[in-house]
């Protein structure tokens, strides 16, 4: 599973990214070349591939509808 996250700062080979939310964590960079402002999608601590805004959003909304069904599934 991996998931979209913003760069916020770079240092050498690892950079703070901000999944939202207020939840910003620590990944390895060491994989693709971004700048910071950029989105990646984030795997086990990696980032492993550089997503347009537009994709880091779309693929956002497609996971925030995933929970919201698998909540609305659970109350059921």
């Amino acid at each position: 599973m991996a998931i979209p996250a913003k760069v916020v700062k770079i240092q050498d080979s690892k950079a703070q990214v901000d999944f939202g939310e207020g939840v910003l964590r620590e990944v390895d960079v060491s994989l693709v070349e971004v700048k910071v402002g950029e989105y990646v999608l984030v795997h086990a601590g990696y980032a492993i591939q550089v997503l347009s805004q537009e994709e880091a959003e779309e693929t956002l909304r497609l996971w925030r509808e995933l929970l919201e069904a698998e909540n609305l599934s659970e109350t059921k």
